[in-house]
């Protein structure tokens, strides 16, 4: 039994060391993929698909935590840069391990493949720290749209001097269409992780999407 878990060990270190994260700006996610093998000595398939997906789900978060520190941020520099503080690097990895499980495919032999997320505004939060709730609640516009930004995606970037969740589109997705529009500013490219547009009705709580033309 030693044996195979040792044999298992080695395994799942070569898997994880070949998979890679993604990043999908427009989605707003950081996703991972993730094998949890099958323990051999298990006596059926079903009794080893528990541990399996639990060494799949550990596998993709692993991945995920490898990546999370090349985050451009948009103030310059990378996430990984920013580590060095205890305190937010906890943060970062409490959102790992709270990775959101993405799919879930098994194998007739009891492993598993999976895919787990990050979401990048889970990096932002943890960059920014907890915002109070007004006691009004959240009432601004749900959704702005904000065309003309030139600038590559990014963490952290403030959208007429509000810091609040970002996705960074080439094509306006249909459950946007319906949303107001706004443009950046002539003569006012992103600098200092700031895009300058007027976006009156909008709050802290107000996801903007950003159509870039990169």
């Amino acid at each position: 039994m030693l044996r195979t878990s040792l044999v298992l060990s080695a395994m799942l270190v070569t898997l994880t060391a070949t998979a890679h994260a993604e990043v999908d700006w427009a989605k707003g996610l950081v996703t991972a993929p993730g094998i949890g093998l099958a323990d051999r000595q298990a006596p059926n398939p079903a009794v080893a698909r528990g541990p399996s997906r639990r060494r799949g789900e550990d596998a993709a978060r692993q991945a995920l935590a490898a990546a999370l520190p090349a985050l451009p941020l948009a103030s310059g520099g990378t996430l990984g840069d920013k580590l060095g503080d205890p305190k937010l690097k906890a943060r970062i990895d409490a959102a790992v391990a709270a990775a959101i499980g993405v799919t879930a495919e098994p194998e007739t032999d009891g492993s598993w493949r999976v895919t787990m997320a990050v979401p990048i505004e889970a990096v932002r939060m943890a960059l920014a720290g907890s915002r109070a709730l007004p006691a009004a609640g959240d009432t601004g516009t749900p959704v702005v749209i904000v065309e003309g930004v030139t600038a590559a995606p990014a963490v952290g970037y403030t959208v007429g001097g509000l810091a609040a969740a970002t996705v960074w589109v080439k094509e306006l997705p249909a459950w946007a269409k319906g949303a107001p529009h706004v443009t950046v500013k002539a003569g006012t490219p992103a600098t200092a992780g700031a895009i300058e547009a007027d976006i009156k009705g909008a709050t802290v709580a107000t996801l903007f999407v950003i159509v870039t033309k990169r």
